[in-house]
């Protein structure tokens, strides 16, 4: 009974911690971060929009960062905060982040670790900086790290067990982890790699070697791969485009054009900018990689290869991606080495015991379940001491991250929040004015919706792209007011604003990003002049880093 409990009172506390955190930083100092925002403008614009429909969460970045928030904010109406503030994106991250924690939790109870162990390890993973940030901001990093450490705990298990079970459990949590993030295919590739060899390895002596591995192998890639061909096939079908992503104006390969941005300049700038990101996440992970690599050499202990094969590939697809322009230099993208150092430094203890299966397979490996309990104790002797030291510089490792967090270079998206927590006013430098600038983003936004609220408009008064019109959908009480790209008819209101009952257009400059605003498109002078359909009505300068002074437009005849 108290093994149960334990888990329990972790995701609690947890929770709670991560959502505490969240709703300071939201609600309580008014930051947030636009990825988060704009899942959480899809989500309302699937339920609330004026023309609700599931496929208005869009088809550009992956849906189950804003499906997991539908049951939140189908309570917009009764407390719009929980769509201005993005509260519905900080419930989703605590909760998810709390499941990740317990999660590593659970690793080092299915290895036999010592309970101080587990418990120091779980705690020191739950309180990284980067971790009580992520947990409650409503990034999609918390669901991703809930599924790949999911997918890792369950192959471990896999490895040990052979049980069908694990194997299965391990291919669901891969393919959610694609349905919340692209890199997902990395891991799995690789976790589909292992099961194969592993497979195909331990039945070198049977019957139906090769068709026995393959079996396993479509076991735990069949998820992923029917998650890849439904969402990329259901995209083409409504939008003609399999892989937004990469082809849309709205795509992550459109912003990095968009916004001036190129590659890194060399490989070896790249590397050097992915490496200091890990050292800053992880400081201990070059000590804690050839250790735990090592040792499990030394004792046979194969499920200590699943972490480093997932881990490491989610963190080699990121080097690769950041080498060949394809994203941006941002310390999130490497937030997955904080689990695996915390993973290895729990792996550093040998395994002991067996971890719970439903039913074992016929490799099951039972060798060191069979092993006398004081053969045990003498040989985990000096790991454990090896253990408890790693969780010591574990321990001493996280004033380095938030050191390394609050570093404008390494961490653009993160060296605000000093701004944000701590204001000074009596701080000049060029650095606190650029994070105060970061932390007051969409500001003007919030503003903005107020004042069009207060217009008391009709449905469909106000066309806008969401491009940068995000902020202020998610900050308005009325929604339906405004007529975006995902609404059915957009084309047809934008095309002939007057005949459609439209009364103004929100327009941005039609430069950087906004070149890709559906009205600079349409109508290429609308920001400069109001392309002869409309007269301007009110410009609003932003207080926000890198957000467009908006100019609201009165369409003519209105």
């Amino acid at each position: 009974m108290i093994g149960k409990r334990v888990p329990r009172l972790i995701f609690a506390v947890s929770a709670v911690l991560y959502l505490c955190t969240g709703l300071l930083l939201t609600a309580g100092r008014g930051y947030l971060m636009g990825d988060a925002l704009s899942r959480v403008s899809a989500t309302q614009s699937a339920l609330f929009s004026r023309d609700p429909h599931l496929s208005a969460i869009g088809f550009v970045f992956t849906p189950l960062t804003a499906l997991a928030q539908l049951p939140f904010v189908v309570v917009a109406p009764l407390s719009p905060a929980i769509t201005r503030w993005g509260l519905s994106g900080v419930l989703m991250t605590a909760l998810f982040m709390a499941g990740a924690v317990t999660v590593v939790y659970g690793i080092g109870v299915d290895r036999g670790a010592p309970q101080w162990l587990r418990v120091v390890i779980t705690v020191l993973f739950a309180m990284n900086p980067m971790v009580l940030v992520y947990g409650g901001n409503g990034m999609s990093e918390a669901l991703f790290l809930f599924c790949l450490c999911w997918a890792v705990r369950r192959l471990m298990r896999w490895v040990r067990t052979d049980g069908v079970h694990d194997l299965v459990a391990a291919g669901i949590a891969l393919g959610l982890g694609y349905l919340t993030r692209y890199d997902a295919l990395a891991p799995a590739a690789a976790a589909g790699l292992l099961v194969f060899a592993l497979s195909y390895h331990r039945r070198r002596h049977g019957e139906y070697r090769f068709a026995g591995a393959t079996m396993d192998l479509v076991l735990v890639s069949a998820p992923v791969a029917l998650a890849f061909v439904v969402w990329a096939a259901t995209s083409w079908l409504i939008t003609g485009e399999a892989f937004q992503q990469f082809t849309s104006q709205y795509g992550n390969s459109a912003i990095l054009a968009q916004s001036g941005a190129s590659a890194s300049g060399s490989i070896t700038a790249a590397l050097e900018y992915s490496l200091g990101a890990m050292l800053i996440l992880a400081p201990l992970l070059p000590l804690l990689l050839p250790i735990a690599g090592a040792l499990a050499v030394r004792r046979g202990d194969l499920p200590v290869a699943v972490p480093m094969l997932l881990f490491g590939s989610v963190l080699a697809f990121q080097m690769l991606s950041y080498a060949t322009g394809s994203t941006f230099a941002f310390l999130r993208f490497y937030v997955a080495v904080i689990p695996f150092a915390a993973i290895l430094a729990l792996l550093i203890a040998p395994a002991h015991g067996f971890p719970p299966s439903k039913r074992l397979g016929k490799y099951a490996d039972t060798v060191t379940a069979e092993i006398p309990e004081p053969a045990v104790r003498v040989r985990s002797a000096g790991s454990l001491i090896g253990a408890g030291s790693a969780a010591a510089l574990l321990l001493a490792a996280l004033p380095v991250t938030a050191l390394g967090m609050n570093n404008q270079l390494m961490a653009v998206q993160e060296y605000a929040l000093g701004a944000a927590v701590f204001p000074n006013p009596d701080n000049v430098s060029a650095k606190y004015n650029d994070g105060v600038r970061i932390a007051a983003t969409f500001r003007t936004e919030r503003r903005l919706a107020d004042y069009l609220d207060a217009l008391d408009l009709p449905p469909g008064a106000v066309v806008m792209d969401t491009v940068y019109g995000f902020a202020v959908l998610v900050a308005s009480e009325k929604p339906d007011r405004f007529v975006i790209p995902s609404d059915r008819d957009f084309v047809r209101v934008l095309n002939r604003p007057l005949e459609r009952g439209a009364k103004y257009i929100l327009a941005v400059p039609n430069t950087g990003r906004g070149s890709s605003d559906a009205v600079n498109r349409r109508y290429p002078s609308m920001y400069e002049n109001g392309a002869q359909i409309a007269t301007l009505e009110l410009e609003i300068p932003n207080d926000g880093a890198g957000q467009p002074n908006w100019r609201l437009y009165r369409i003519i005849g209105s």
